[in-house]
């Protein structure tokens, strides 16, 4: 088993920054990819961010390309730094992990481990 565990969201306003952090632990060595979605009220979860554990891959949704950037620590921890934030950026932000070995996936069911999220408010 995988346990992630997301911090950082909360309520800021159109234009500011937040930085979400992702913190895995267990069997972590048998997942290949971290990513980040989101899921905002009567949604369904959609794909924001991804690397590889490594950093060496990354993947964006054109969504968020240009103000959200992912990193990780080479470890077990991920980030998400999101800039410029929009009133439509507004939603839960869940952490997922992937053992998935080709590319870094935009499809939450390659997912197989999630933490419990981190809402994010922005207000216009």
């Amino acid at each position: 088993q995988v346990q992630l565990a997301e911090s950082g969201g909360g309520l800021v306003q159109a234009g500011d920054s937040l930085r979400l952090s992702c913190v895995a632990s267990g069997r972590t060595f048998t997942t290949n990819n971290l990513g980040w979605f989101r899921q905002a009220p009567g949604k369904e979860r959609e794909f924001v961010a991804g690397t590889s554990r490594s950093g060496g891959k990354i993947r964006y949704d054109d969504s968020v390309k240009g103000r959200f950037t992912i990193s990780s620590d080479n470890k077990n921890t991920v980030y998400l730094q999101m800039n410029s934030l929009k009133p439509e950026d507004t939603a839960v932000y869940y952490c997922g992990a992937s053992p998935y070995i080709m590319g870094i996936s935009n499809q939450s069911s390659r997912y197989y481990y999630w933490g419990s999220g981190t809402l994010v408010t922005v207000s216009s």
